[in-house]
């Protein structure tokens, strides 16, 4: 009987990862290029539109606005409209948004398209995480949502050479220049993957007709099972799945976060090139790739770490300690090399917190206000990203050097560091009785 059950446990769990898996990474993927795109744009559109570093702080950073206004209530009509629907709409709205950026001709249009782009956008992350636990156990949560994850570091490491690659070779085709082509070309993958969401995927698996009545069952019955077994578990209603202490509290701990994560995801190709000196933009992009190759791999690793010792504090926060401390040592190091290696050092630490992170709600609510309370958390934390690339720029107006900037940067990551750290949240994954 026990072999029965490994192999249906064994054959469903395969089935469910295959299925959901690469979509939504790869839908990942494209969400993050077209948010992280103008990084590189900035190469050729700051002197195109005279964009001071402040401007241009404020242009990445406006998009974390709209985010932060329409992120709880997208992730209220996903609940209520089912993944399906709701991740379809957004993927072709935030497609177009993308590629009407290529034809602004003034500030405040790039402005208002990145706010657009910032609301279309909120609610598909925490939408992921959340459609993530309807799919697989808490065991495996932190590896799952890793791998969710690591399109972070991918889309860079794809699009980092394919930006810098299309402004290069498409510059002044037709009469645009390549950032234009850039923002046009990198936002119709959004628009096809709205209808793939559409034709691919199932929001529950009692709906899943490609898994067998017996599969569907079991797999139901483990998750139902594992929720009936957390006795920590909170159940809240929107109200107060927004204001849940802990829930405050780790929407603090993510702002900080994200101010570090995104000042340096923003300005990594001006600070690559403040670095290493008079390199071409595709250069640039090459040398970029690092860092995220080495948050890739750290990701991965720390995040299976963490479901093998089943704890998610310490998981969480060591690897911010890290990145703290090479933030800090990347401004005082000499030659271009040992600055690009803490860069890495920093971003390997950025992105392995973040399959530890994200798995701590489930731990302490159920699943409907983890929905709620995982966009919250998001969409506080997400205005670290109007703070860090803003920051930067206006430092970078005073003193002419963005690395002056990672000093703020390094200290504010070691407040993250502390506060996790000293979090009064379960550590460790509540297990089925």
């Amino acid at each position: 009987m026990s072999g029965d059950l490994s192999e249906l446990e064994a054959r469903t769990t395969k089935k469910v990862f295959w299925r959901i898996i690469p979509l939504c990474f790869v839908l990942y993927v494209i969400s993050y290029i077209d948010r992280t795109s103008i990084s590189y744009a900035a190469l050729q559109m700051t002197e195109d539109m005279g964009l001071t570093s402040k401007v241009f702080g404020f242009a990445t950073g406006v998009f974390f606005l709209g985010y932060f206004l329409f992120e709880v209530p997208s992730n209220i009509a996903l609940v209520r409209l089912g993944s399906r629907i709701w991740l379809t709409v957004l993927l072709l709205t935030w497609g177009t948004v993308n590629v009407l950026t290529g034809f602004v001709q003034e500030r405040w249009q790039l402005h208002t398209l990145r706010f657009l782009l910032g609301m279309t956008e909120a609610g598909f992350f925490p939408g992921l995480i959340i459609y993530v636990t309807y799919w697989f156990r808490a065991k495996g949560q932190a590896t799952t949502i890793a791998i969710l994850v690591a399109a972070i570091p991918v889309s860079s490491l794809i699009g980092a050479p394919l930006s810098t690659f299309i402004m290069e070779q498409m510059d002044h085709v037709a009469g645009m220049r390549g950032w234009r082509w850039m923002f046009v070309m990198e936002g119709l993958p959004a628009v096809l993957g709205g209808f793939a969401c559409w034709f691919l995927l199932t929001d529950r698996p009692s709906k899943a007709k490609w898994l067998k009545p017996e599969e569907r069952d079991w797999l139901e019955g483990e998750i139902a099972a594992e929720r009936t077994g957390q006795t920590q578990v909170k159940s809240l209603n929107t109200l107060k799945a927004i204001t849940d202490p802990g829930v405050l509290y780790l929407s603090i701990v993510f702002f900080i976060y994200q101010c570090g994560s995104f000042g340096v995801t923003y300005w990594m190709p001006q600070l690559i090139k403040s670095l290493a000196g008079q390199l071409s933009t595709s250069q640039i992009g090459l040398v970029a790739m690092i860092p995220y190759a080495a948050a890739t791999a750290a990701m991965v690793f720390w995040s299976k770490r963490s479901d093998r010792k089943g704890e998610r504090k310490m998981h969480a926060a060591l690897p911010v300690l890290l990145s703290a401390v090479a933030l800090g040592l990347a401004p005082l190091v000499p030659g271009a090399v040992w600055g690009v290696g803490f860069i890495s050092l920093s971003m390997a630490g950025l992105y392995a917190f973040r399959g530890p992170f994200w798995s701590m709600p489930s731990l302490f609510l159920t699943r409907s206000a983890a929905a709620i309370s995982i966009a919250a958390i998001n969409s506080v934390g997400n205005l670290g990203g109007f703070v860090g690339p803003y920051a930067i720029g206006a430092i970078n107006d005073k003193t002419g050097d963005p690395m002056v900037a990672l000093f703020l940067l390094s200290a504010l990551l070691a407040v993250a560091f502390v506060m996790i750290a000293l979090a009064r949240l379960p550590g460790r994954v509540a297990t089925a009785t």
